[in-house]
């Protein structure tokens, strides 16, 4: 798991600190099917750049939420897929996610 090291008071903190940001829980979501390839998940969430996927998936597997798996073929293949501790996270925020539709627009 992550290698930072904060005093929590409850269990939102160190949830927050791992997935916290605009982009981490997009990713998870669009892994919840199955390993994607790096060109494929980038063109599911089109508004993030190439570099900043990167850095969010390189620390998504630091914290080991993430499997990365390469392919030395040509042209070379990076797959990415849930490790068990990521999809226990992704069924954690399901709720939220239906919390978000449930009460969007409201005030």
């Amino acid at each position: 798991m992550s290698t930072r090291k904060q005093p929590y008071n409850d269990g939102l903190g160190p949830v927050f600190e791992i997935i916290g940001g605009k982009w981490k829980a997009r990713i998870l979501w669009e892994l919840h099917d199955g390993p994607v390839r790096f060109g494929a998940l980038k063109r599911l969430i089109a508004e993030i750049s190439e570099k900043m996927l990167i850095q969010q998936l390189r620390e998504m597997e630091a914290d080991g939420l993430v499997h990365r798996e390469m392919f030395h073929q040509v042209p070379p293949r990076v797959d990415y897929s849930l490790t068990p501790l990521g999809t226990s996270l992704n069924e954690a925020l399901s709720p939220l996610c239906e919390w978000g539709k449930k009460h969007l627009g409201e005030p």
